[in-house]
């Protein structure tokens, strides 16, 4: 069977060096990059199974190749290393298209049980349909429009560029309105399968009530059931309005 290729960003060679030894005695196949131009030539030439890449490069840095990378290839999973504790710089990354970040210094065991959860969803999701092709292109979230084609959204006359993680949760929770729905299952429809904890859930949503609330910090659309979950409360108004958006976006076609 093929090794999985890992593409690993990293600027400083010894703790590259650490990295792709420590992957290659996992069984993974490692390939490094020493900055995030070098990473971008490598992805353009072949193809991986998962990109690990240090926020902190000279030149283009780990957000850039990430911004890149989510341009050309909506799936394959990213992890991005960060030296840094401020929350900001975890969002950022997960704004960007990231699934997941892991911060330094982290334990051998932590990063390999990260990249074993991550390229399982990524398993998981290419053998499963997913739940966004059960929602419109366009519709109602509350009172944002939502625009899947152009991952878009429009609340109070703002635009909003929507990241592919924002879009499916969007998705999910328009086909289960009103219902509670776990960290877990929110995992599984948009990542693809059981998550190693849920802090990249939660993260999300917050980013995302930034969005489509019209008062983030009391939010009224997805509201959160303490000790379970998300749930959207669409009224039966909302309910309405997207059934008529999706109505004039079959009669546009």
């Amino acid at each position: 069977m093929e090794s999985i290729r890992i593409l690993v960003a990293e600027d400083d060679p010894k703790i590259l060096a650490g990295l792709v030894d420590m992957l290659e005695s996992e069984g993974y196949r490692a390939v490094p990059a020493i900055d995030g131009e070098q990473a971008l030539k490598l992805f353009d030439s072949k193809r991986f199974d998962l990109v690990l890449l240090d926020i902190m490069m000279p030149g283009k840095s780990g957000y850039d190749v990430c911004r890149v990378i989510r341009s050309q290839d909506e799936d394959v999973p990213i992890i991005m290393l960060t030296a840094k504790g401020q929350e900001i710089d975890k969002v950022v990354g997960l704004q960007l298209g990231a699934d997941d970040y892991v911060t330094k210094p982290f334990g051998v065991n932590e990063l390999l049980a990260r990249i074993a959860a991550v390229l399982r969803r990524s398993r998981k999701k290419a053998k499963q349909p997913s739940e966004e092709a059960k929602a419109p292109d366009h519709f109602t979230f509350g009172s944002a429009e939502i625009d899947g084609l152009q991952y878009r959204l429009t609340q109070g006359g703002q635009t909003f560029d929507l990241s592919a993680r924002e879009l499916g949760l969007l998705h999910f929770f328009y086909v289960h309105p009103n219902e509670v729905l776990s960290r877990d299952m929110l995992l599984n429809a948009v990542w693809g399968i059981d998550y190693f904890g849920t802090r990249t859930v939660d993260q999300h949503i917050a980013q995302l009530r930034k969005k489509v609330e019209p008062d983030p910090d009391n939010p009224t659309v997805i509201t959160t059931v303490h000790g379970v979950g998300y749930r959207y409360e669409r009224s039966q108004e909302s309910g309405v309005r997207s059934q008529e958006s999706e109505v004039r976006s079959q009669e546009s076609d």
